[in-house]
C-alpha cells in the first residue's frame, strides 16, 4: 500500500494513492487536483555514509568496518516537486539517490530480527550534498545540511522487501546511478539495529540508507528525479539561492 501526505486548500490530510487516486476515510481525489507533501515528518533524518562499494571506490575511500552515521535536520526536509536551493556558498551541489526507511513506532535497542517491526515503510530521499564543503570543512553537517537538502517522497510503502529493489536517480533525464538494493554493505536490518542502539528512534524519524555509485553535480535549472522499484519517482528542480 502507498500512504501518501498531501495539501488540500488550506487543509494538510494523509490517505493512499491508487493509481492516479488519492483515497481517505472522507472521500477521493485525483492525484492531479493535491499536492503531494512529503510522506512523513521526522524528528530526525539518520543517514548512512559508504554503504555501497561502489561508491566507496569512486569517492577514494575505505570500506567501512560498521555503518558511518551522520544527521540532517528536519529542517532540510522538503516535498515531491519542491525546489532545492543552490546555497551561494558552494561551488559544487550533488545529488545522492537512496532508499530511506520509516520508523513506524518508538523504539530503542531493536535487534536485527525484530527490525521489520518497528519499520512502517519506505520512501525514496535525495541525500543532497555541497561536496566542496564536505571536504574543506572536515565534518559533514553543513555540507548535508542546507534547507532544502532531504527531499522525501513520493510516498511511503509498507510491503516491499528491502532488499531486492532497483534504485535509479535521473540528471535531466540522462541515468546517472543504476544500482540494487542487495549491493548494500549493512542491509536494513543491521542498519535498525545498529542506529537505535545509539538512538531512541521516534515514528516518523527517516533512516538513509547510502547512495550508489553514480553520485554527481547538479546546477540551478536542472532536474533531478530518483526511481525506486515498488516505491515511484521523487522529483526536484534545483533553483539558484
Amino acid at each position: 500500500m502507498k500512504h501518501v501526505r498531501f495539501s488540500l486548500g488550506e487543509h494538510d490530510r494523509e490517505g493512499t494513492l491508487a493509481g492516479d487516486v488519492v483515497m481517505t476515510s472522507g472521500g477521493s481525489y485525483p492525484l492531479s487536483s493535491v499536492r503531494l507533501l512529503a510522506p512523513c515528518r521526522p524528528t530526525k533524518i539518520v543517514c548512512v555514509g559508504r554503504n555501497y562499494a561502489a561508491h566507496v571506490k569512486e569517492m577514494g575511500s575505505d570500506l567501512p568496518a560498521r555503518p558511518l552515521i551522520f544527521f540532517k535536520p528536519p529542517s532540510a526536509v522538503i516535498d515531491p516537486l519542491a525546489e532545492i536551493v543552490y546555497p551561494p556558498q558552494s561551488a559544487r551541489v550533488d545529488f545522492e539517490g537512496e532508499l530511506a526507511v520509516v520508523i513506524g513506532r518508538r523504539c530503542r535497542n531493536v535487534s536485527r530480527a525484530d527490525a521489520f517491526s518497528v519499520i512502517r515503510g519506505y520512501t525514496a530521499l535525495n541525500d543532497v550534498t555541497a561536496r566542496d564543503l564536505q571536504k574543506t570543512d572536515g565534518q559533514w553537517a553543513r555540507a548535508k545540511g542546507f534547507d532544502t537538502f532531504a527531499p522525501i517522497g513520493p510516498c511511503i510503502v509498507d510491503d516491499l522487501d528491502p532488499s531486492a529493489l532497483r534504485l535509479r536517480t535521473l540528471l535531466n533525464g540522462q541515468v546517472r546511478q543504476d544500482a540494487r538494493t542487495a549491493s548494500m554493505i549493512f542491509d536494513v536490518p543491521a542498519l535498525v539495529e545498529y542506529i537505535s542502539a545509539a538512538f531512541t528512534l521516534e515514528a516518523g524519524d527517516v533512516i538513509a540508507t547510502g547512495t550508489p555509485d553514480g553520485v554527481g553535480p547538479m546546477q540551478p535549472g536542472d532536474e533531478v528525479r530518483v526511481e525506486i522499484e515498488g516505491i515511484g519517482a521523487l522529483v526536484n528542480r534545483v533553483v539558484r539561492g
